[in-house]
């Protein structure tokens, strides 16, 4: 398990009785939700949609901790690139609930295709403008 003390760890919990995510990061603390429309109590931004809840398993919550650190990217056999430096998120997520095997697999799969997670394992292009002064 990783140590929530550490820096760089964000930690996601959430719970069945509503919409709303407590989220860790560091020292800081901060809320998501749903609107009202969709359900939630407006008490944040709103996080994507829950697969668990649509599918109706017996899921109580949820807690995903993540961890950034920059390794030397020969230190990973598993990574295309052999040089320099990479960037390295561990990702843990924690659930409460008798789920099942296939279950806990179909949402392990359901995260890897979440639309941040394919953001972070696909190449990105940052363009930048210099907009001007603000007077």
């Amino acid at each position: 398990m990783i140590d929530q003390a550490e820096q760089g760890v964000v930690t996601v919990r959430g719970s069945a009785a509503g919409f709303a995510q407590e989220i860790t990061a560091g020292r800081h603390r901060l809320t998501a939700d749903e609107p009202i429309s969709s359900g939630g109590t407006d008490r944040g931004p709103g996080p994507y949609e829950l697969y668990a809840r649509r599918k109706a398993w017996p899921l109580t919550g949820v807690t995903v901790r993540l961890r950034h650190s920059r390794i030397h990217a020969d230190d990973c056999a598993e990574c295309e690139t052999k040089q320099g430096m990479l960037d390295r998120i561990e990702r843990e997520i924690v659930v409460a609930g008798g789920l099942t095997e296939e279950q806990r697999s179909k949402l392990l799969e359901i995260s890897n295709k979440c639309p941040v997670h394919r953001t972070l394992t696909s190449e990105i292009n940052i363009r930048t403008t210099f907009a001007g002064e603000v007077r």
